[in-house]
C-alpha cells in the first residue's frame, strides 16, 4: 500500500509522532538532570548561609566550606521548642522555609525555623533563615546571631523578581552590611529593627532602606523582625 505523503492524513500521524517523540526525549532529560538540579540548588543555599557568616564561596567549595564552618543544625517550633525526631524532610537543612511560607494550608504556629551553628575563629554563630515578601515576589535569606545571642554580625538576602536597581539592590552587600551590629534584644527583650527610608539609620535599632524600593525594603524589615522574634523566644530560654 502506497502512504499518501501529500495528504492530510500522513501529516497528522507524523506530528502526533514526532511531539510523542519529542516528549519523551525532554521528558528523559528532565529525569536526568534532575540531580544535578538538586545539587545546584543544595550547594546554592550553602553559599548563602555561608556568605551570611561572611564566608566568601563558590559552587566548586561552597560544599567543603559548609563542613569547615556548620557544626550542627536542628529546628524549632513557632513557640521556640526544639523539635526532635524529625522526618528527613524536616531536618534544618532539607527543610524548605520558602515552600513552607507560600502554603497557605500550614498555620503560621505550625512552621518549623531551622537553626545553623556554625563556628567561625573560634566563635560560635547562628545562621538563621528568614522568608517573606517583596514587591513583586518572594524575599528570602539568612540572618547571622552572634554568641551573645543578640547582635547580628552579617546577613545574606535574595529576591525573584524585584526591580533591578530598586527593590533588588536588597541583595547586594551594601544594603545587607546595614544590618551588622544592630540587635534583635535589648535588656532581654525582643526588640524590633525599622527600616527607614528618612536617613536616620545611623539611630539604633533602624537600618536605612533602598532608596526607590521602599516596599521591598519593608517586606526585609517584616520578614526579619517576624522571623527573629520567633527564634529569640529559643535562644531567651537557652543561653
Amino acid at each position: 500500500m502506497k502512504v499518501n505523503k501529500d495528504g492530510n492524513g500522513y501529516t497528522f500521524a507524523f506530528s502526533i509522532i514526532l511531539v510523542i517523540v519529542v516528549g519523551v526525549i525532554l521528558s528523559s532529560l528532565s529525569i536526568g538532570l534532575k540531580p544535578l538540579k538538586k545539587a545546584n540548588v543544595e550547594v546554592k543555599k550553602k553559599m548563602s548561609i555561608l556568605s551570611a557568616l561572611g564566608v566568601e564561596s563558590t559552587r566548586k567549595d561552597g560544599s567543603d566550606k559548609y563542613e569547615k564552618y556548620i557544626k550542627d543544625s536542628y529546628v524549632i517550633s513557632h513557640n521556640g521548642v526544639l523539635q526532635e525526631n524529625l522526618p528527613e524532610e524536616k531536618q534544618a537543612f532539607s527543610l524548605d522555609v520558602q515552600k513552607q511560607f507560600r502554603d497557605k494550608t500550614i498555620k503560621v504556629e505550625d512552621r518549623l525555623y531551622p537553626i545553623f551553628e556554625a563556628e567561625k575563629d573560634g566563635t560560635t554563630l547562628f545562621v538563621l533563615p528568614v522568608v517573606g515578601k517583596g514587591l513583586w515576589g518572594p524575599i528570602w535569606g539568612f540572618v547571622a546571631l552572634a554568641d551573645d545571642y543578640e547582635t547580628i554580625v552579617g546577613t545574606s538576602f535574595d529576591h525573584k523578581g524585584e526591580t533591578p536597581g530598586l527593590g533588588a539592590e536588597i541583595a547586594q552587600s551594601f544594603f545587607e552590611d546595614r544590618y551588622i551590629d544592630e540587635k534583635i534584644a535589648i535588656n532581654g527583650s525582643f526588640t524590633p529593627i525599622s527600616v527607614v527610608q528618612n536617613g536616620s539609620g545611623f539611630e539604633d535599632q533602624k537600618v536605612d532602606g533602598i532608596t526607590g524600593g521602599t516596599i521591598t525594603s519593608k517586606g526585609v524589615e517584616k520578614m526579619v523582625n517576624e522571623t527573629m522574634e520567633v527564634y529569640y523566644k529559643y535562644f531567651s530560654k537557652n543561653k
